[in-house]
């Protein structure tokens, strides 16, 4: 049996208003250095979403959070930045910013399989699973 892994991973938000501080959780990042993985799984809540921002354009955010999963992929599809070490995509992926999409702080934890730690953190945190 393989030992667990640590991994950091955040939590990607939509913050509609920066000022007012409010957000959706939107989907989580994940890298995991020992098993060469970072992932992205989006899910966003249009229906929360709305109850927060009714004016927003939903379409236009999940286009561009659509765009996570493919910087963690990396190749050409992801442009300059996915060339980058997985490393550096995950660093430049979770910097601070005031944007409209933002991640959380950074967070760790411990797994035997990165994929499955990904999906378990999407449900407690995005799609709100018990």
């Amino acid at each position: 049996m393989r030992a667990q892994s640590s991994y950091d991973y955040a939590i990607v938000r939509v913050v509609p208003r920066v000022e007012r501080g409010e957000f959706v959780n939107a989907g989580v990042i994940l890298f995991c250095r020992t098993r060469r993985f970072l992932g992205a799984r989006i899910a966003l809540d249009a229906g929360r979403l709305a109850a927060i921002a009714p004016k927003i354009d939903i379409t236009d955010v999940a286009r561009h959070l659509a765009v996570i999963p493919l910087v963690c992929a990396g190749g050409a599809g992801a442009g300059p930045i996915g060339a980058l070490a997985l490393a550096e995509r995950f660093h430049w992926l979770v910097a601070p910013r005031s944007a409209m999409i933002q991640t959380s702080p950074v967070h760790s934890g411990l797994c035997d399989e990165p994929a499955a730690a990904l999906n378990e953190l999407l449900d407690a945190f995005v799609r709100l699973v018990s």
